[in-house]
């Protein structure tokens, strides 16, 4: 079965033949690779090439694919039980293992997703605060969630309107689009709406348009004034959360969000998300308190086995420094390469996350993101590919590195990389 006969075989029974528009190659070109089996750092497609992998499941495979510790967990669990529908052993010690890395999170609630992760913690914001005006930044992306799927309206200070159909208007009024990195404009924001607004939600580390990270004193600035105005500050840590560290980029930075989302990494590759903040600011949720919030699934005992044995290989050695000196290594090669070239790139990394932006730096905005070259990435990504490297299928999202990533694996990359970038001229 080849990758083009899956891709039809989809298009007739799934919209646009994929499950997440991430998955799918509209922004580069082609038909997607349909995936049958990983190991360590690479992918084998449905035509048995094989990849590798700098996806990682947007994130989440931290440890490489099929890490022994993480695939007995998982074996183990599968044969006592995939559900119960009821509280786990396993729920708790996640709880208290993810509260004891997150300082500013007393009490957690696990859900399934990202998505589930910030709409709960927007409804328990509000609930907190009796206000209904929520604020988010452009270019952030902070799953599905209605009140979240907004782009700014026609003047800097005025609310959002819908980025997608299906979204009524009243709803998308209730949020406040505010370009990221831009200081002056969350003070002039919060100086005329102040006292409406009941949450502001970031990215501390922008990953969903590529990688930008926080211009300095930018997330100091949103903690102040989010305390003088009596808002919670929710940090999305659904990509960075024990990415960088055995915590939430929050802990490198030492500023304290009032509300954590997590997810990606706890769940070891299944899925799971958490929300999770002060005990006054949880103790709202049902059942002991008025705010709704339910889960069927939430902390099953396969995502949470999963998560706890991924969690627990990363607490037991240090493989953040590693990390981060092999993306160092790789974005600067990368760099090298394409200033040799004549090519403008600039590659925005923190630890072992990165963005790729044909772009003449720097990129800290989401204009400068919009201002890159998505042409030259769509002919790199194919080129990329055609070597055996698989990259996310989009210019405006993270490239990633595992602990299975060893030198010789990245060399490869970097080589992979030093040719296509070649390439690319020639094709001028």
């Amino acid at each position: 079965m080849t990758n083009d006969d899956l891709f039809r075989r989809a298009l007739t029974v799934i919209p646009g033949g994929v499950n997440s528009p991430v998955r799918a190659f509209g922004k580069v070109g082609g038909i997607p690779r349909f995936f049958e089996r990983a190991q360590g750092p690479y992918l084998w497609d449905a035509e048995g090439t094989r990849y590798i992998d700098h996806i990682l499941s947007w994130g989440p495979m931290i440890l490489g694919h099929c890490h022994p510790a993480v695939v007995a967990a998982v074996r183990n669990q599968a044969g006592k039980a995939l559900s119960f529908g009821a509280p786990t052993e396993l729920e708790v010690r996640m709880a208290e293992l993810v509260c004891a890395a997150m300082p500013s999170m007393e009490m957690v609630r696990f859900v399934s997703s990202g998505t589930e992760a910030t709409m709960s913690a927007i409804r328990l914001a509000r609930a907190f605060t009796g206000r209904d005006v929520i604020v988010k930044f452009a270019g952030c992306y902070h799953g599905h969630v209605d009140s979240m799927l907004v782009k700014a309206g026609s003047g800097a200070l005025t609310l959002g309107i819908p980025d997608t159909q299906g979204i009524p208007g009243a709803i998308a009024s209730t949020t406040g689009v505010l370009p990221y990195n831009d200081t002056d404009a969350f003070s002039a924001f919060m100086e005329m709406h102040g006292e409406r607004i009941a949450a502001v939600i970031v990215e501390p580390v922008a990953g969903n348009m590529g990688v930008v990270p926080p211009r300095e004193g930018f997330l100091a600035t949103l903690r102040m004034l989010c305390s003088e105005n009596g808002t919670l500050l929710i940090f999305d840590e659904v990509i960075t959360g024990f990415r960088f560290c055995f915590g939430g980029y929050q802990n490198l930075i030492d500023i304290r969000p009032d509300l954590t989302c997590l997810g990606k990494i706890i769940g070891g590759g299944l899925p799971v998300g958490a929300f999770g903040g002060s005990r006054e600011v949880m103790s709202l949720l049902a059942p002991g308190g008025p705010v709704y919030q339910a889960g069927t699934l939430s902390g099953n005992p396969m995502a949470t086995a999963c998560g706890l044995a991924t969690l627990e290989v990363l607490k037991a050695g240090d493989i953040y420094t590693g990390l981060d000196h092999a993306m160092e290594k790789f974005s600067r090669s990368l760099t090298e390469a394409a200033t040799h070239l004549g090519i403008p790139v600039t590659v925005n990394r923190i630890g072992s996350m990165a963005g790729i932006f044909f772009h003449e730096g720097p990129v800290e905005t989401l204009d400068d993101v919009m201002n890159a070259d998505v042409k030259q990435y769509r002919k790199f990504f194919h080129e990329m590919l055609d070597l055996g490297i698989y990259l996310a299928p989009s210019p405006f999202e993270a490239l990633f590195i595992s602990a299975a990533h060893e030198d010789a694996v990245l060399e490869q990359s970097v080589s992979a990389a030093r040719r296509s970038l070649a390439r690319l001229l020639q094709e001028e």
